[in-house]
């Protein structure tokens, strides 16, 4: 694999970009209509495209992904060396915290939040 993205359906482009701009401290590396992507190391890039144009993509094959806001269904698990200030950060953005940083039975130090559409990110260091 060249290169690996996480594409997140969001209801907001724009409100998601901003969102992900301020949590990460970086500019997005692409900001179409239809698609935002932000490089998260050399090889991982984390991408919003609005639930409006996967819908178009996806068709009558799956249901509309708006349906699933705030089911969890997955995480992004996102090793940094400052967890709290992530954690911190995504909730003075508008995130909610669902489980404060502490350490884990698997070795890593973690807190979650969840973004503006309730996709849930998990902010970790070794202990």
């Amino acid at each position: 694999m060249e290169t690996i993205e996480f594409i997140l359906y969001v209801a907001d482009q724009a409100r998601s970009a901003e969102f992900y701009e301020g949590l990460l401290k970086t500019s997005p590396s692409l900001n179409v209509p239809g698609m935002t992507e932000f490089n998260l190391s050399e090889t991982v890039k984390l991408g919003v495209m609005p639930e409006s144009g996967i819908s178009n993509i996806l068709g009558p094959a799956m249901p509309h992904p708006k349906t699933a806001n705030g089911i969890p269904r997955c995480e992004l698990y996102l090793k940094v060396s400052n967890p709290s200030d992530f954690i911190e950060r995504a909730i003075q953005l508008g995130g909610k915290k669902i489980s404060e940083l502490q350490a884990r039975n698997w070795g890593d130090t973690v807190g979650y939040i969840a973004d503006l559409d309730g996709h849930v990110i998990a902010f970790a260091t070794k202990k």
